[in-house]
């Protein structure tokens, strides 16, 4: 769950002694100022105007204005103050990139030392490092172009940390599914598909493309332990969601290889850095306790996760729902990548706009019937890696449900539901060119074969926050509008 986000959330000092809390409160209050100052500095050397993107009360309060009351600018003071105390915690517990801040346990230079050595884990040592343009954005001064992108030669992943993978090379890729051609499936080309490829730099054959983890993406996290992950309740199994809400078709009843969809890329708003928005699909085994096992993939804006507000190509995977298990992209031991053009976590470019020009990008993971992996496939055919089949118990044989469809987090953080957007923010209602879609969508069955959706249902958690509407015709064959603008007269 995301918890609320309240100045009045009380900081523990693990420290005796008045003075030296009010000590280790000076010290993280220049700490966060001195993050200010930097972020501050990046926005002008680009070019950017720093009160569109710094709060007003904070970019005017070095000059306050002396007609305003003594007592205002103390009550400002003390609440800026509080404000930067609660600041992600690094204590052991936290439910993942979606939860707010949290109670600080360790002090800042502790809690900089062990995240830096978490940094130095991560991120592996590169042959070659790429670095885009950066452009401005409302989460910090650089946004999906400012992404730094090491080109990692494939055995030293982070997938190869695993004692089972130790001295291993990737899997030889595997048979596609009958009936697959991915000539139709994509109206994003492969030149202009993610936002690090337009400087026309990419990584040498032998190496993957990783994003690097930055301080700033660990220190948005709740703790270290959880930097990441999903929180526990991500995958919908009632109306309560627990915070998230859904907008998803499903399939179940069956065993089922894999699953393929083209879904429609939009730049959903995010209006609280602890909530997210994701289209994607799953796939899942096991029951809904503890043993849930999923396999998910798509796009999502996610600033705690990424510190900007664009849409990312992502996975992720877990075998015990969500509780120690799995991560994002490659921020764990887990997803083998072997594509040397993709780096998941990147930005999707270019995105659809209202009454104008749409774009979607193709999706399928599969099982590989001689070896047992799941293969993921991004965008024109590209073949981007697998999950091996010893990371699953229940997905070790087949899935037994797939979904399609967006994903919000309500944190309700203002007392009242969130304005976070779900695909394009627009009600299906509205149709193509307004409201997101998937298209074309497919499961693969036990001889490998792409087949499609045979009795699907479709389910909304709040209706009236987000909605879906299903259809099918011969050009998009199954498909269905979904999302829409959170918090509204029906949806208060």
């Amino acid at each position: 769950m995301v918890p609320k986000f309240s100045i009045s959330t009380p900081v523990s000092y693990k420290t005796k002694g008045t003075a030296y809390k009010h000590q280790n409160k000076s010290k993280l209050e220049k700490q966060r100022s001195r993050r200010r100052r930097r972020r501050r500095r990046k926005h002008n050397q680009l070019g950017c105007d720093t009160t569109k993107y710094i709060p007003t009360i904070m970019a005017s309060s070095s000059t306050p204005n002396p007609i305003i009351p003594h007592f205002v600018l103390t009550l400002f003071t003390l609440l800026l103050v509080a404000s930067m105390l609660v600041s992600p915690a690094f204590s052991e517990g936290g439910d993942g990139v979606d939860a707010g801040p949290r109670n600080q346990s360790l002090r800042p230079v502790d809690r900089l030392g062990s995240v830096r050595a978490y940094l130095r884990k991560i991120n592996k040592p590169a042959v070659k490092t790429i670095q885009a343009m950066p452009i401005c954005s409302l989460w910090s001064s650089l946004s999906a172009d400012g992404d730094v992108i090491d080109c990692v030669p494939v055995h030293l992943q982070p997938a190869f940390d695993q004692p089972q993978l130790k001295g291993q090379m990737p899997a030889v890729p595997p048979e596609r599914p009958k009936a697959w051609n991915s000539s139709v499936d994509s109206m994003i080309t492969e030149t202009s598909f993610q936002l690090w490829r337009e400087s026309g730099e990419s990584c040498p054959e032998g190496t993957i493309p990783i994003r690097r983890t930055t301080e700033d993406d660990v220190l948005r996290a709740s703790s270290i332990r959880r930097f990441g992950r999903k929180s526990v309740r991500s995958v919908r199994r009632d109306s309560t969601g627990g915070g998230h809400e859904h907008a998803v078709v499903f399939v179940n009843g069956d065993q089922y290889y894999g699953a393929k969809a083209s879904i429609n890329v939009w730049t959903p708003r995010v209006t609280d850095e602890y909530e997210f928005s994701l289209s994607q699909i799953w796939l899942i085994s096991g029951s809904f306790g503890n043993d849930l096992n999923t396999i998910e993939a798509g796009w999502q804006v996610s600033p705690a996760l990424y510190g900007d507000d664009k849409p990312r190509f992502f996975t992720y995977w877990t075998t015990d729902a969500y509780q120690a298990t799995g991560c994002y992209n490659l921020l764990c031991s887990g997803f083998i990548q072997t594509n040397n053009k993709i780096a998941i976590g990147a930005a999707i470019s270019p995105m659809s706009s209202f009454d104008g020009r749409q774009y979607d990008v193709s999706v399928m993971v599969w099982k590989d019937p001689k070896h047992g992996h799941w293969w993921l496939e991004f965008g024109p055919g590209l073949l981007v890696g697998y999950w091996p089949e010893f990371l699953f118990s229940h997905l070790r044989t087949h899935a037994d449900m797939i979904q399609f469809g967006g994903e919000i987090v309500n944190s309700a953080s203002m007392g009242y539901h969130t304005s976070t957007q779900m695909g394009s923010g627009h009600f299906p209602d509205e149709g193509f060119e307004k409201a997101a879609y998937f298209r074309n969508l497919q499961a693969v069955d036990w001889d490998n074969s792409l087949i499609p959706l045979t009795n699907f249902q479709v389910l909304a958690d709040h209706p009236n926050c987000y909605n879906i509407r299903k259809g099918r015709n011969n050009v998009w064959g199954d498909y269905f509008y979904y999302g829409g603008p959170g918090r509204n007269v029906r949806c208060p």
